[in-house]
């Protein structure tokens, strides 16, 4: 069981990591953009909103990072419900087989064994 987590967990940051990726791909691609409309050479003109965008971006990457860790903190507690949740069901299991068992005076119940 830990090995699967271990496995979940590092295909969970792979995702993460890929979904960040493209964030700030296309971040970068739309800044790129509105600096094309505005024209050639308005960068060389005004220095102060290259240092703008710049900043701008490095805001929008630090968004990006504190939602992929949100994001991240949300799974992992799913996964810890997840686990409580099987583990409730795995002991309603045995204690409705229990009762079973003990409803029938010991004697074989058609079915127990299915699960």
């Amino acid at each position: 069981m830990e090995r699967d987590s271990h496995s979940e967990d590092t295909l969970s940051t792979m995702v993460l990591e890929n979904v960040k990726n493209k964030l700030i791909h296309a971040f970068r691609v739309t800044a790129e953009s509105r600096g094309e409309a505005r024209g050639p050479g308005c960068g060389a003109r005004s220095p102060g909103i290259g240092r703008s965008q710049q900043a701008n971006e490095e805001l929008r990457r630090a968004q990006i990072d504190g939602a992929i860790t949100w994001l991240r903190s949300e799974l992992l507690e799913m996964r810890t419900q997840d686990l409580q949740l099987a583990q409730t069901l795995l002991g309603l299991n045995t204690e409705i087989q229990r009762l079973r068992r003990e409803s029938f005076g010991g004697v074989e119940v058609q079915g127990d064994d299915q699960q």
